[in-house]
């Protein structure tokens, strides 16, 4: 029998976590360095989410646009303040890298400070709180049950149809693909990184807005989805937005569901190791199919099989 509680968190859950590796996997196209700071922008999304609630009395989806708004604000100004400048003086991999440490753990160390400020100032709960009471149903249904996919769907439609029928996205492949020649052709390949890394930061604003509706925010829950991102990425391809969503269902469905599978089996002494699944996913993925699903040849690999 089908646990219909456990599919839904299992669907959520991954739904969320598609939005949350389309930003990722952007800001790894345009910059080529994996930004370890993504997953604050969920933390930054919650916590708008828990102060429109707290503070403004509303309902959160009442200002669901607010998140991302600040969110992709936030990821367009570490581009232009940090990344852009860095890359401009050569920096390597490595650095950026390290940089994007660094910002995680500023970003972190702000959303706690705030998280103090709003409880000792306003006397609200600002850590583990959960807003499922306010969710709306639909149809019967928990509203986020319904939103989180549809959001997920409508996401990965619209960045198709603007890559693809666009010419705002035939310049950002270009710029993506080789930034030199679309310089050469007139792109202006900063602002065309400047916006993906808006739109990166938007969607991880817009999945961390929603997440306490289902799931206890706090302020390090950026670091620690940060790990199924990543996975999630690198199983669909991370070279590759559409492999970001295939990815993010895959991860977020083993992580549930196999959890659950795994407790009911062993019992629930197994529970906290679920962070292993995504790592594992990862090693595996990096092992068999370094490009991903999406980079495999499935046409060859069928033939040879």
């Amino acid at each position: 029998m089908i646990d219909v509680v456990l599919f839904s968190r299992a669907l959520i859950f991954s739904s969320l976590l598609s939005l949350l590796s389309i930003g990722l996997t952007l800001t790894y196209l345009t910059t080529k360095v994996p930004n370890f700071a993504h997953g604050t922008f969920a933390a930054i999304g919650a916590y708008v989410t828990l102060t429109t609630v707290r503070l403004w009395h509303a309902n959160p989806y009442q200002y669901l646009f607010l998140a991302p708004i600040v969110c992709g604000l936030i990821a367009l100004a570490q581009y232009l303040i940090v990344f852009r400048q860095l890359i401009r003086r050569g920096a390597t991999i490595v650095t950026l890298m390290i940089t994007t440490l660094a910002i995680e753990f500023i970003l972190l160390a702000t959303i706690n400070i705030y998280a103090d400020y709003l409880s000792r100032v306003f006397k609200i709960r600002s850590r583990y709180f959960l807003f499922s009471s306010y969710d709306v149903r639909i149809a019967g249904y928990r509203g986020l049950l319904i939103v989180a996919p549809a959001l997920a769907v409508i996401t990965l439609t619209v960045l198709y149809l603007v890559l693809t029928k666009t010419r705002f996205g035939v310049a950002m492949r270009a710029a993506i693909e080789d930034p030199s020649l679309a310089s050469v052709m007139g792109i202006n390949v900063n602002m065309v990184y400047s916006v993906a890394w808006f739109i990166a930061g938007a969607l991880g604003g817009l999945s961390g807005a929603l997440l306490p509706l289902w799931f206890p925010g706090n302020p390090d829950m950026g670091s620690r989805i940060i790990v199924s991102t990543f996975a999630a990425s690198t199983v669909g391809g991370i070279y590759n937005i559409y492999g970001a969503v295939l990815g993010g269902f895959l991860i977020g469905l083993a992580e549930v569901l196999g959890t659950s599978v795994l407790a009911t089996a062993f019992g629930p002494w197994v529970i906290p190791y679920r962070p292993l699944i995504p790592l594992i996913a990862i090693v595996i993925t990096l092992l068999l199919a370094p490009s991903g699903l999406t980079g495999v040849n499935w046409r060859k690999l069928l033939a040879f099989l």
